[in-house]
């Protein structure tokens, strides 16, 4: 009897402590790397407003693209973020894992339907594409072409996020299939590369002092993330390479956000979706974090702006299919791994 009753004590207070945790003024965010970077950052600033308006503190944890998915799923059983943040194929992945809850946010119908799950999973957030960057102090004009990366100057001296872990990693062997007219000839290419490539990293966002010091001359990235880098990076710049028909392409990487499945803190994930993607908050995505606007009915006329439209310009943007991407990631990323492993 006595067991009973301290296991029903016990279980009283873990309801008690549970149902206290659930209504506390908190919310949790997983997020991938990009949005805090910077002083001031985007995420800071409408972190600290968000808190502001509503009392409720904002916990923020921060991987690469697929790092916090992986953490999600290992805590499903006891779940404890409340709202995701990451890249393309890794949300889609998170969906299909039902790692996220339905969730439509205020201000939906305000944001394009090529930019929205059709199940109500998640939305673009902020827009962005993915680039090179490239050390100005070293190179006095950016590499032209893929080929060009092949020249033997570029002996490791070169490096790229990985293929499966990082989203901008993934993103640069999509634009390979891309710019090569197909996966054999993109993982073809990759294998040469791999004589300059200094080996694996699962940051892409770690690369960029890299090529500020010199270490490296050219790396990955994405607009939205090496521009909020310069300030504290003057050496580096962002360039697109053109692939065997001249032609200079990229395509749309938007960080989405979702609501997670189970989260302890729906309402106030609720809460910080719906402030993310306010009018107000999105007017200030190009201005201090140099991301595009998700909404349709916000037009910044900032510089930032200006110099992010500027520099698409020339730039061939094409879609994926992340549904297909997603389908064939396992495959393509063991195809990547024995590519650049073969002799």
């Amino acid at each position: 009897m006595k067991t009973l009753l301290m296991t029903a004590a016990a279980c009283a207070f873990a309801v008690a402590a549970a149902s206290a945790y659930a209504q506390s003024d908190v919310v949790t965010i997983y997020s991938a790397d990009g949005l805090h970077d910077g002083s001031p950052s985007w995420f800071g600033d409408e972190f600290d407003a968000f808190t502001k308006a509503t009392g409720i503190k904002v916990q923020y944890i921060e991987a690469g693209s697929s790092g916090v998915v992986d953490r999600l799923s290992k805590e499903k059983s006891n779940t404890q973020a409340d709202v995701l943040v990451t890249l393309p194929p890794f949300m889609q992945k998170a969906a299909a894992d039902g790692l996220l809850q339905s969730y439509t946010p205020a201000g939906a119908d305000k944001i394009d339907a090529r930019d929205k799950d059709p199940k109500g999973m998640f939305v673009a957030m902020v827009g962005n594409y993915p680039n090179f960057i490239y050390n100005t102090a070293v190179l006095k004009t950016p590499p032209k072409a893929y080929a060009d990366l092949l020249a033997p100057q570029f002996k490791q001296k070169i490096q790229y996020s990985t293929p499966g872990q990082a989203g901008d990693g993934t993103a640069l062997m999509l634009q390979t299939f891309h710019a090569f007219g197909g996966k054999p000839a993109g993982f073809a290419y990759l294998h040469k590369l791999q004589a300059n490539n200094l080996g694996p990293s699962a940051s892409t966002g770690k690369l960029t002092a890299l090529v500020n010091k010199g270490e490296l001359y050219v790396a990955n990235g994405d607009m939205q993330m090496n521009l909020t880098q310069m300030h504290d990076n003057p050496n580096i710049a962002v360039f697109f390479p053109t692939g065997p028909d001249g032609r200079r392409t990229t395509f749309a990487l938007p960080y989405y956000v979702g609501l997670v499945a189970g989260a302890p803190h729906t309402a106030n994930g609720k809460k910080l979706i719906d402030f993310l993607l306010s009018a107000s908050a999105q007017e200030s995505v190009s201005k201090v974090a140099y991301g595009f606007p998700v909404r349709t009915d916000v037009h910044p006329a900032d510089n930032n702006f200006r110099t992010l439209n500027t520099m698409l310009q020339g730039v061939d943007i094409w879609q994926p299919d992340w549904s297909q991407v997603l389908h064939d990631l396992q495959p393509d990323v063991a195809a990547y791994n024995q590519a650049i492993s073969s002799d």
